[in-house]
């Protein structure tokens, strides 16, 4: 049978209860307990030594020569009232005196009379020193109990004159105990009762998001990611919460950019596709005249390239995220790519007539990494730059170098990025143009790649924009050092 956390939670808790009390119960009354058979031992002593003193003394100043068998026939009666009186001072004590063949003489309240059968409480009535048994000495008391053998003898002759025997309950519990442990076993079902009271609240607290986080969790198999956790407190539980809402905005953000990336790859695959197929069918069905053809097959081609830079951006990211494109960094100058890369874009910024600046430091400025990755990015970022800028905008590369890296900002005037997509410009398939009214021919790879590169060299790529006015990216490379006799990479401080 399946238990929930809930069931667990309560059934663990009363059992650690209820064992911490049941331990605690057989502490309490094994120490009452022994704490009590040691006060009936001491009394039972003093009981013993009393009356022993009292037989030996009366009997050996009795005038009259006689047994101590008849000397205690003739006190019988004070003696007996002696035993009477000690025995009720003790729980549930017994005195016996007996002769040294084990007859006995006087017993409290003339409970027992005639002869001892039990041969181990025998051997001690005539031994030289005290013995303490637990016994029932031999079926004649109704139970075990605790038994204290005193043998005296005469003052003169060294006979055994006979044998004080002292019975004391040991081993049970008192009325003191019983009631200890009645009040330890009714603090115990108080305090289950209120653990239990507690625990049910607490459980339910912590359970209650669980049980909720699970029914959110079947909501997200079916695909609804808006199923939200509510957050109550501060503790490790809202924590919890807080991070499984924060995995359904990412699930929900990630649904929202595949279907984009299949929508945006759909087309971008369509729309090429059927540019090659309607002027190849219309090539050979001859609706395209022969002096058409070079024009239309010129278009074919670019569709083609179009097609193969999808391809290759796809298999990138598949090679990056398997971690199969290996990095070689080497030093090369920042400053000569940037300005190959700016004059390959002339023709583009020309048609655009942009205001374009080139900053740098230096003619020459060496860094280390990996050179074809970083041509990879800067390329990207140039082209975008170029291809959402406004017309006659400003178009703008910066390089700077402080004492441990270079950086490269590459900045345009133009459309810009809105305030809420720049936190996913570096999102895989993500596309701030959702009209494609600028980038007609990008699927929202360029920055990812982009990023995955920069985060592979260990390098870092950022960006800042003003919807509507200007954006600028940033990346930072490890700067290189030369002295006179040799290159050596200058890292920075760990």
């Amino acid at each position: 049978m399946k238990k929930s956390i809930f069931t667990k939670y309560i059934s663990t808790f009363l059992l650690i209860i209820f064992i911490s009390f049941f331990v605690l119960t057989l502490i309490i009354s094994s120490m009452t307990i022994r704490s009590e058979n040691m006060q009936k031992i001491s009394i039972a002593e003093n009981t013993a030594t009393y009356i022993t003193e009292y037989l030996v003394s009366e009997f050996s100043s009795f005038m009259i020569p006689t047994t101590f068998e008849q000397f205690v026939a003739f006190k019988n009666n004070d003696i007996s009232n002696m035993i009477d009186i000690l025995s009720k001072n003790a729980e549930k004590m017994t005195i016996l005196i007996t002769t040294p063949s084990g007859r006995i003489l006087i017993s409290t309240n003339d409970a027992y009379t005639g002869d001892i059968k039990d041969e181990t409480v025998l051997k001690r009535l005539t031994a030289e020193e005290g013995s303490k048994l637990y016994t029932d000495m031999g079926g004649m008391l109704d139970k075990k109990y605790g038994v204290l053998v005193t043998p005296f003898q005469y003052e003169y002759g060294g006979e055994y004159a006979g044998a004080l025997i002292v019975c004391y309950s040991a081993g049970t519990l008192n009325s003191l105990t019983i009631s200890t442990v009645r009040t330890i076993v009714l603090a115990s079902l108080w305090v289950m009762i209120a653990s239990f009271v507690a625990v049910y609240f607490i459980t339910e607290r912590i359970v209650s998001p669980i049980k909720q986080m699970n029914y959110a969790t079947k909501k997200f198999a079916k695909g609804q990611f808006d199923v939200k956790v509510p957050v109550v407190g501060e503790d490790e539980i809202a924590e919890l919460a807080t991070a499984f809402n924060s995995m359904a905005d990412s699930l929900a953000n990630y649904e929202y950019t595949r279907s984009s990336f299949l929508a945006n790859v759909s087309h971008d695959l369509r729309t090429p596709m059927t540019s090659i197929s309607g002027f190849i069918d219309g090539i050979l069905e001859g609706a395209i005249p022969p002096e058409k053809h070079p024009y239309y097959l010129e278009i074919i081609g670019q569709e083609v390239k179009r097609l193969s830079r999808l391809v290759s951006s796809l298999l990138d990211i598949s090679r990056m995220e398997a971690g199969n494109r290996k990095f070689e960094k080497t030093p090369f100058d920042i400053c000569e790519m940037a300005r190959i890369i700016l004059l390959s874009f002339e023709a583009k910024i020309d048609a655009k007539r942009l205001d374009v600046e080139f900053e740098a430091p230096d003619d020459r400025l060496m860094v280390y990494s990996d050179k074809d990755a970083i041509n990879q990015v800067l390329y990207n970022l140039c082209d975008n730059a170029v291809k959402f800028s406004k017309e006659g905008g400003k178009y703008r590369i910066c390089i700077t170098e402080a004492q441990t890296h270079v950086t490269v900002k590459v900045y345009n005037e133009g459309a810009g990025i809105a305030e809420e997509d720049l936190p996913h410009v570096f999102d895989r398939f993500y596309k701030s143009d959702k009209s494609r009214g600028l980038d007609k021919t990008g699927v929202g790879l360029g920055l990812y790649i982009c990023k995955t590169i920069m985060d592979n060299l260990e390098e870092t790529i950022s960006v800042a924009s003003r919807q509507g006015k200007d954006c600028e990216f940033t990346i930072t490379l490890t700067k290189f050092k030369e002295d006179k006799h040799s290159f050596r990479r200058n890292l920075p401080d760990s």
